[in-house]
């Protein structure tokens, strides 16, 4: 029997959401569920001086939820593959580690995993956006950075970063150090970002200007999409952007023989994509 997988993406720390995957879990019992980030409350507050409710949120609920479906479960357990996003910040990192030492969870970002007969892999980071906060932005292909947006060398972060890191470090070089010499052909590519000028980047920033400089409503990544271009994995998985599905009315698209799919959503439900990897063009999203 094939296997059936999950893909949920921004959940952003929401109870709510998350107890309606779980719920999908129980049911629907997936051989795989694939986490792309956002998944914490925001990690800004702790740039702010506020007090950060994150720690709390793996400590009392996250880890809490899934221990125990994982022992309702036993065998049926689904394996959980997740990464980070650009509003949760890296202090946390370590706490998600633990809990992988645990069994809970495998945690991707940029490393590969082997699950039934797929290789995966996982990448956080995306261009630099208008926000502050850093810890996951990197330059794209290049030093350019968008109007509007804030340099990775002007942001702040959770965790240090070496400066050279920091000015020189760009997502194309990543991703080129990640997965050069690998086949990707059953390959499965967890990332925050989307990739560029697609219908999975489409922001909502239709006649905004700085400076008098028209803002480009795609926000995706070029090193991304130039990846997915080249390189053909089987599956690019992708969250971020939360407008793009309402603005465009798509959330799969092909990129050559690659399908990618977006589960990110601006509304206040869980947005869930359910697919068989040996039939990713009958995938679909729902709204649980």
């Amino acid at each position: 029997m094939a296997p059936l997988c999950f893909f949920a993406s921004d959940l952003h720390g929401s109870s709510e959401r998350y107890r309606k995957l779980t719920g999908a879990i129980r049911r629907e019992m997936p051989s795989a569920v694939f986490l792309g980030g956002d998944l914490l409350p925001h990690g800004i507050k702790t740039l702010a001086g506020m007090e950060d409710n994150s720690h709390a949120f793996i400590e009392d609920f996250l880890a809490p939820l899934f221990t125990e479906l994982r022992q309702e479960m036993r065998d049926t357990f689904p394996r959980i593959f997740l990464i980070l996003g650009n509003d949760d910040g890296r202090f946390e990192e370590h706490r998600i580690l633990e809990y992988e030492a645990a069994g809970l969870w495998a945690y991707i970002h940029d490393r590969f995993a082997d699950w039934e007969t797929y290789s995966l892999f996982g990448y956080a980071f995306i261009p630099p956006s208008p926000f502050r906060l850093k810890d996951w932005e990197k330059y794209d292909v290049s030093r350019y950075v968008d109007p509007g947006c804030v340099s990775p060398e002007d942001g702040a972060r959770t965790i240090p970063v070496p400066p050279s890191t920091v000015r020189y470090g760009t997502m194309a070089e990543d991703l080129t150090r990640l997965t050069d010499g690998r086949d990707m052909t059953t390959t499965i590519a967890l990332f925050h970002a989307p990739p560029y000028q697609t219908h999975l980047d489409r922001a909502g920033l239709d006649g905004k200007m700085v400076d008098h400089v028209p803002l480009d409503v795609h926000i995706g990544s070029i090193a991304i999409k130039r990846f997915i271009e080249e390189r053909q994995p089987l599956l690019s998985l992708h969250g971020h952007v939360h407008e793009s599905t309402r603005l465009t009315g798509e959330w799969k698209i092909q990129i050559g023989r690659t399908w990618a799919f977006n589960a990110a959503h601006d509304g206040p439900e869980l947005a869930l994509v359910i697919f068989d990897p040996e039939q990713l063009e009958a995938a679909d999203r729902i709204l649980v």
